[in-house]
């Protein structure tokens, strides 16, 4: 019961500090179905995976109104695991991956929204789109032809770090990428209009910086099991 009113209470708590009109993503990767379970009978709808096989099973045995979000790092062959059930995917930082994610839509008549990943982070990650590379995939014929994909705004991760002004700054940058694809490439499209940014530790950063969608696990569910 402890445990029950715990999620439950701090999702209310945690929805004081997120204004109306900002997506919160109840980030449950690691956790178990019974947790995910907990949120939703406190009314929450949205989660977000960074594992395919994960998230598919999830998807199968957890009510089908919940919208999943695909939140890692995603491999092209794991596209086919989700495309059945995921909603957004934020992790988009290739056009071989967008081709697939393409590809895989097509086969269950399906639309998949999709967010580009920039790199913003001072420290370096992996993955993460320049913007002359978010340019490129966005002139490309390939990504023309694409029917079954909606490129909806861009997702960034800022540095780990406790200095607020960096923090700042690399948010602000992903708002700046926003606004220039905005006006460049999606002036008249209506889904272009999402910013993902802002985790546990800075989603307050984040919202005064424009985000409008967070993601939040820690806050949520504890911290992460890491054990199995």
């Amino acid at each position: 019961m402890g445990r029950e009113m715990n999620i439950k209470e701090n999702l209310q708590t945690l929805k004081t500090s997120v204004p109306e009109g900002v997506c919160l993503v109840a980030v449950s990767k690691t956790k178990p179905e019974e947790d995910i379970l907990e949120a939703y009978e406190a009314g929450h709808r949205v989660f977000g995976e960074n594992k395919a096989r994960e998230l598919q099973s999830k998807a199968n045995n957890l009510p089908n109104d919940i919208v999943w979000h695909f939140i890692g790092h995603l491999q092209t062959n794991k596209v086919k695991y989700i495309a059945s059930s995921v909603d957004l995917i934020h992790s988009i930082d290739s056009l071989k991956i967008l081709m697939e994610i393409d590809r895989q839509a097509k086969q269950y008549k399906r639309r998949i929204q999709c967010l580009l990943q920039f790199h913003i982070a001072e420290e370096e990650t992996k993955f993460g789109l320049s913007m002359e590379e978010a340019e490129e995939i966005l002139s490309s014929t390939e990504f023309m032809k694409m029917e079954n994909v909606i490129i909806s705004g861009v997702m960034g991760m800022a540095t780990y770090t406790d200095d607020e002004g960096q923090i700042r700054k690399e948010f602000r940058q992903l708002k700046r990428y926003f606004d220039h694809l905005k006006q460049g490439y999606f002036s008249d499209n209506k889904h272009f209009k999402e910013i993902s940014m802002g985790m546990s530790g800075d989603y307050k950063i984040a919202i005064e910086e424009g985000a409008t969608i967070v993601r939040i696990g820690s806050l949520i569910f504890g911290e992460r099991n890491y054990s199995k």
